[in-house]
């Protein structure tokens, strides 16, 4: 598992829109991600509330969800968000940070399916769920 952590962490840095939204790489398993996002008042999409616009929880799901595509057994050492359904359920809390959890939970031959759901401090009240499709194949 290390290899895939290193990966994973890897892949996280080298993206400059991860870095400038602030992810981080909490916890990484076969086919399973979680990444964290500080609450940013750069990130606030509505200055009268000061929630979180959601572009940036949308880059975070898609990010983890990419990061447990990559450590799936089956899904090779490329992916590509093919589509990403988002169901926004309620405002982020402000002031809050995020965390989105992924699971791809099927690989064929050229797809992996995954779903993911994103959370403030109160991990029974999503955020956001997302079900999607990403490429998977060989870098």
């Amino acid at each position: 598992m290390p290899d895939t952590l290193t990966n994973a962490a890897l892949f996280v840095a080298a993206l400059p829109y991860s870095q400038a939204l602030g992810m981080a790489l909490e916890t990484v398993a076969e086919g399973f991600a979680v990444l964290t996002m500080p609450y940013d008042t750069r990130l606030i999409g509505d200055r009268e509330t000061g929630v979180i616009h959601g572009g940036a929880v949308s880059a975070l799901m898609d990010t983890a969800a990419s990061v447990a595509v990559l450590s799936h057994p089956a899904a090779g050492g490329a992916t590509a968000t093919l589509n990403l359904r988002i169901d926004y359920m309620r405002p982020a809390t402000p002031g809050q940070s995020l965390r989105a959890r992924a699971e791809c939970h099927h690989v064929t031959r050229s797809v992996a399916f995954i779903r993911a759901v994103a959370t403030d401090d109160d991990e029974s009240r999503p955020v956001a769920m997302a079900t999607g499709a990403f490429t998977v194949g060989a870098a």
